[in-house]
């Protein structure tokens, strides 16, 4: 039986993502984690609570919904500030928060983490944006996320992820996880360009 704080944790995530969609990276992200740690020791209470809790401020609800004051938005900031009342209300362990939210600064690719925990979350939030799964998190924002207004943009921020991420990575696991989902990703691009050439819009 998991421990009541993850039940709690989970549910209360599930209703503050939003668009919905967006709950489905969290389950994938964290069976993530578990392949990439398999060989690592690690605290897997941190990379729980970090994984479900570093996107909050990607939520609406969350985030500001004025254009202007989106562009400023740091959700990382957010979800950082965020967590130690969330978890603390949850019954999640008081020693463990600030690995949770050092774990949770540093999740972002330009970013260094500096536990092992954080450097988990870190590739695995990596292999979230490469791969199929990549491309539809991607898609699915088009039209409704300013940085993707078009075809063009979205095909423009994967081919950028498909260039820069895979180099970022730090685990092995996490490396051979990351060969086939730049395969696919790499195809998709292909694909596309090759269907629409400068078509695409």
């Amino acid at each position: 039986m998991p421990e009541p704080w993850r039940t709690t944790l989970y549910g209360y995530i599930h209703t503050q993502a939003k668009p919905p969609e967006k709950f489905g990276h969290q389950p994938r992200l964290y069976a993530l984690t578990q392949q990439i740690g398999a060989a690592e020791t690690y605290d897997d209470d941190i990379v729980y609570a970090a994984v479900y809790l570093h996107d909050l401020g990607v939520f609406t609800g969350h985030r500001p919904e004025d254009p202007e004051a989106l562009a400023r938005w740091d959700n990382t900031a957010y979800a950082v500030a965020q967590a130690p009342e969330i978890l603390r209300n949850f019954g999640f362990p008081e020693s463990k928060i600030p690995a949770v939210q050092q774990a949770i600064r540093t999740h972002q690719p330009s970013h260094t983490p500096e536990t092992i925990e954080a450097t988990i979350l870190r590739d695995a939030d990596i292999l979230e944006q490469l791969g199929s799964i990549g491309a539809l998190r991607t898609v699915c924002k088009i039209g409704r996320d300013t940085r993707f207004q078009t075809f063009t943009q979205a095909v423009a921020s994967l081919q950028k992820a498909l260039e820069t991420l895979p180099p970022l990575i730090r685990l092995p696991a996490a490396r051979t996880l990351a060969a086939g989902r730049v395969r696919i990703l790499r195809d998709f691009l292909s694909a596309t360009l090759a269907e629409a050439g400068h078509l695409l819009l």
